[in-house]
């Protein structure tokens, strides 16, 4: 193993070769096998390289759709893009499941992003900052109008500015806190760049002020950054119907009912369900958030801290029994966009925003948080019911089979087999030695 300067430098094919030398053991097939994932088309693929740094091939995800989604009385099929088992099925199922019953009800709540300019401010008489930021508080939206002037245009810009103090919390510690709203755009850009030019507004303000005395006007500046956390870009789904409308198998809707608020109520006040739970709302709406080109880091991060603002982690879901019937909701913020970063860009994600209709950013925050309502919807259905292994695994049985390296009509014939049988990862492989009528090995070594 070596280091490698000038590597960015060097053209794709010197990249992998340098790679293979290195750090693949000289494998020729391994050039080969990289290159196969390029798109034949150069321009896609040129395309493709200059979205990240030393790109050297591409990395695909399974691209799949879930259709029959009513949501405010419009249909649509949803593009979701996803590697894990039975996410999209169980999408899709939620989605027949909820479709005679009036389908699903959003809101938007509100659209407000959130970014500081964190600085250091060694006075000592915080009230005469706090003087000082009123006298020039009126220059920040001003003397940022070249940057906020086509946002205006679109209806957004900066919506409020606030001077807060931290002292409390870290000695000399303030920020500049902003509100935006930033229309069909994540706005990420938009926002840094406002909060820079707010810093250099602060600092040359505080040189030429009266109000201040010389080592008054002292500032360093930490940071300038919007935060991911947007507890006020938030959207609601939700779902209801009567409970004689929820029977399940020999189950009736009552007890369904009583064993579905249930298990929402332990989500609620158990961290350790809460994560598992959370996480299965985060698959559904992960697969729509990369599938349209947005940020599935950010939504994540902003999903989990506001699953905590109580300082408990806690259900993002919640459900309840009033006058007959169950409501099912989801109170998420989701920051996305329909226009800028990849959303222009990407083939893919070009047709996926194509497909719903080229929505604007409230109506795919709207349709993004559907999807997580309708998969958790679908697990809790299942945990109170038949148990989450019994479909999880039929969708993951194809990856056992393909590990063994089954052919087409052992799969078949394997999957068959299961129809009536609990899928068990020992059990794939025994049926599968089996019908190719050979000695299981002790230990069965997995490709991979």
């Amino acid at each position: 193993m070596t280091s490698v300067k000038g590597f960015s430098k060097l053209s794709k094919e010197a990249k992998i070769e340098w790679i293979v030398n290195n750090y693949l053991d000289g494998d020729e097939k391994s050039i080969d096998f990289l290159k196969s994932y390029w798109n034949e088309d150069i321009t896609v693929q040129k395309l493709h390289d200059e979205f990240i740094e030393n790109t050297i091939s591409n990395f695909y995800l399974p691209f799949g759709v879930a259709p029959n989604f009513k949501i405010d009385g419009k249909m649509y099929c949803i593009p979701m893009a996803i590697e894990e088992s039975s996410v999209v099925a169980a999408a899709a199922k939620s989605a027949n499941f909820w479709l005679d019953k009036g389908g699903f009800i959003t809101a938007i709540l509100g659209v407000e992003k959130i970014g500081h300019v964190h600085f250091i401010w060694n006075g000592k008489d915080s009230s005469k900052l706090f003087t000082f930021f009123e006298s020039i508080k009126e220059k920040f939206y001003s003397e940022t109008i070249h940057i906020t002037k086509n946002m205006h245009m679109r209806g957004g810009g900066i919506l409020n500015i606030e001077l807060v103090d931290k002292t409390l919390e870290e000695p000399n510690y303030y920020q500049i806190k902003a509100i935006f709203d930033t229309c069909d755009s994540m706005g990420a850009n938009f926002i840094n760049s406002v909060l820079e030019e707010f810093s250099k507004i602060l600092r040359n303000e505080l040189e030429n002020t009266n109000l201040l005395t010389a080592d008054e006007k002292e500032v360093q500046i930490v940071m300038c950054i919007l935060s991911n956390y947007t507890p006020n870009c938030l959207v609601r789904a939700e779902v209801k119907a009567k409970i004689s409308d929820l029977s399940e198998r020999e189950m009736s809707g009552e007890e369904f009912a009583e064993k579905f608020c249930r298990a929402i109520r332990i989500a609620e006040i158990e961290p350790y369900r809460a994560t598992t739970h959370n996480k299965g709302i985060m698959n559904g709406i992960d697969s729509v958030v990369i599938a349209t080109g947005n940020d599935f880091r950010a939504v994540e991060a902003s999903a989990h801290t506001f699953a905590s603002r109580s300082g408990k982690y806690t259900s993002l879901t919640h459900a309840e029994i009033k006058d007959g019937e169950l409501r099912f909701w989801l109170d998420i913020p989701l920051a996305l966009g329909t226009v800028g970063g990849l959303t222009g860009l990407h083939p893919m994600v070009k047709m996926s925003l194509k497909m719903l209709g080229n929505p604007n950013a409230q109506e795919l925050m709207k349709i993004t948080a559907v999807v997580g309502l309708a998969q958790n919807f679908s697990a809790i259905r299942s945990l109170v019911t038949s148990g989450i292994q019994k479909g999880h695994m039929k969708m993951h049985l194809l990856n056992i089979l393909n590990q063994l390296e089954a052919t087409e009509s052992e799969k078949a014939e394997i999957v068959n087999y299961f129809k009536d049988k609990i899928v068990s990862h020992s059990a794939a492989v025994e049926i599968f030695f089996k019908i190719r009528g050979i000695e299981q090995p002790k230990v069965v070594k997995m490709n991979g």
